[in-house]
Order: structure tokens, then sequence, then C-alpha cells
């Protein structure tokens, strides 16, 4: 992965769902601390490859899990 993206969450569970969801879309994904430039959000990031952006949030709207952001690094 060279250009990543960041998903922010406001629960711990939020971003355990999330990770679930796209791990079983086959993305890769990680759990990661809140990148600093973000650290007014919860401290649980998902990291992914920026080219799946769209693919991300659709996923993750779909299966209704709420985001706080969605950032590219």
């Amino acid at each position: 992965m060279s250009a990543l993206g960041v998903v922010l969450f406001h629960t711990t569970s939020a971003a355990l769902r999330a990770e679930k969801t796209l791990l079983k879309s086959a993305l890769s994904v990680k759990l990661v601390p809140t990148p600093r430039e973000f650290s007014s959000y919860f401290g649980v990031a998902l990291r992914f490859a920026s080219d799946r952006v769209d693919q991300v949030r659709a996923l993750l709207a779909a299966a209704h899990v709420e985001i706080a952001a969605l950032h590219q690094l």
C-alpha cells in the first residue's frame, strides 16, 4: 500500500464492526491508533489503501457503520 486512508470513529464498537465488515469483503485493513493530526477523534482508526476509498465508504454505509470522518493521508 502506498497511499493510505483512515476512517475515524466515535466508538470502539464501530471501529470493530467496520474492520469485520471490510475484512469480509477481502479488503486489506488494519486498526491503528488515530493519527495525531486527527487526535480530537476517538483513539482508534482503520487504515486502508486510499485507492479503495469509494469501496470503503459504500461498504460501511451499507452495513450501517457510523463513522466520524474519512481522510486520505
